[in-house]
């Protein structure tokens, strides 16, 4: 069983994805970046979901921050916005994927599957 760390501001995302998840995997969420940044310094993630806009701390900063401190983790950014601009500045980042807000949740479940698999082969995930 994969973990993941699910990060949004939007209470109501982060408890849908959670739930959606898991029966497969292990969800933690956070409500901004500065407090996936405290989880990240007890806890490994197989993989992050991250918006990109939030209070405080964006998505890419946390992106930043993860690859410096974590570069094997593939993080998975979801934006509102929609801007083909963020979604490249983000790839350039690091990203593993770039999804644009609304997605479908069996295109995310898929995005998370091929990073898990890109990471860990040996994680088994469900579909």
């Amino acid at each position: 069983m994969a973990t993941l760390l699910v990060v949004d501001d939007d209470k109501d995302i982060r408890n849908t994805l959670c739930a959606f998840f898991a029966e497969s995997h292990e969800c933690h969420s956070a409500d901004r970046a500065e407090q996936a940044l405290a989880f990240l310094e007890f806890e490994n993630y197989d993989v992050i979901l991250t918006d990109l806009s939030m209070p405080g701390f964006d998505g890419q900063q946390l992106l930043k921050r993860v690859k410096q401190t974590h570069p094997n983790t593939p993080v998975i950014v979801i934006s509102g916005t929609c801007s083909a601009e963020e979604g490249q500045s983000s790839l350039a980042l690091g990203a593993f994927a770039y999804l644009a807000k609304p997605f479908r949740l069996e295109d995310l479940e898929e995005t998370v599957n091929r990073a898990l698999n890109s990471r860990l082969p040996s994680v088994i995930t469900s579909n």
